[in-house]
């Protein structure tokens, strides 16, 4: 009888940690998540994404969108962003509408809003190289954001970020580099902080961020929030902006790594543009919880 008792608790145990580990890989940080060619609720909106596939340098997919209802809250179709998921050695996030912006395969219906309850068409994300990563595609917005999970830290030429410490949002972010130019494309050096005038006009900042934390610890904090954490940085200006660069790199980042990995470690590039003063002396960069969706190859 004992023997037969511990028998069905080793059972339980196990089929109770297989439970565990097939929740956290079909719902990596509490995103909601369907397979490619499936549909998802998300951001008010339920978001079909379908034929993942590369076309040079680039990762393409069709989505087709309306809100779950048309009168209820939902984000903006320019406002919905969508990103690369997998083991990633850089980012890669566009917006739904504009993305295609640089592809030029005229066979291409790029997504567009088609009135302000139907989003649909060609998404397009890039340029990468090691396509062989790809796993599936993320969506977002950087206008949802969880009440009261905003962590905010200045972000000034020619420092950007201080170190941070995991105690705020249980990540750590580091810059690790900055550079600063006119709205003309003319780089500034730290010498010009003694020119009254250099800051005069506008012009962008590309900040070079690393943000790490456990991957278990981030799981965990992403399950009582209810979803992932993104990085923002601020001011910003909708695309085209100031530098194609900074339409490239985008103003916010959602931290969605791999499932699969055992830490968070993301290098990521992002961009403040605007009034100069505000964009290069007096940017920010906030850590937000919020929601997202996620499409992955093998659902």
């Amino acid at each position: 009888m004992r023997t037969l008792v511990a028998l069905l608790s080793t059972v339980a145990m196990l089929a109770t940690s297989a439970c565990s580990g097939d929740d956290n890989g079909a719902h990596p940080y509490s995103v909601q998540t369907a397979a490619i060619g499936e549909s998802l609720a998300v951001l008010g909106w339920n978001i079909g994404v379908t034929n993942l596939r590369f076309d040079g340098d680039y990762v393409l997919f069709d989505v087709d969108a309306a809100p779950t209802e048309p009168d209820a809250p939902h984000a903006k179709p320019e406002d919905i962003r969508f990103g690369l998921y997998g083991a990633l050695a850089h980012p890669l996030e566009a917006n739904a509408i504009g993305g295609c912006r640089d592809v030029t395969n005229l066979a291409i219906q790029p997504a567009a809003a088609q009135g302000p309850n139907r989003l649909a068409g060609t998404v397009c994300i890039g340029p990468m190289r090691d396509q062989s990563q790809v796993r599936g595609v993320y969506a977002y917005s950087p206008t949802d954001r969880m009440p009261g999970t905003t962590v905010t830290y200045g972000a000034a030429f020619p420092i950007g970020v201080p170190p941070t410490n995991d105690y705020d949002t249980g990540l750590t972010i580091k810059t690790t580099s900055v550079d600063a130019f006119s709205a003309d494309g003319a780089q500034l050096s730290p010498a010009v902080l003694g020119d009254p005038d250099a800051f005069k006009g506008k012009g962008y900042m590309l900040l070079g961020l690393e943000i790490d934390g456990p991957a278990q610890r981030y799981r965990d904090d992403s399950a009582k929030r209810g979803g992932p954490l993104m990085v923002l940085v601020q001011p910003s200006l909708p695309p085209p902006g100031l530098s194609h660069a900074c339409d490239i790199y985008g103003a916010s980042l959602l931290v969605l790594p791999d499932a699969s990995l055992d830490a968070v470690h993301v290098r990521a590039s992002l961009c403040t543009q605007g009034d100069m003063t505000a964009a290069l002396l007096y940017a920010s960069v906030s850590v937000i919880g919020t929601h997202a969706g996620l499409w992955t190859k093998d659902g």
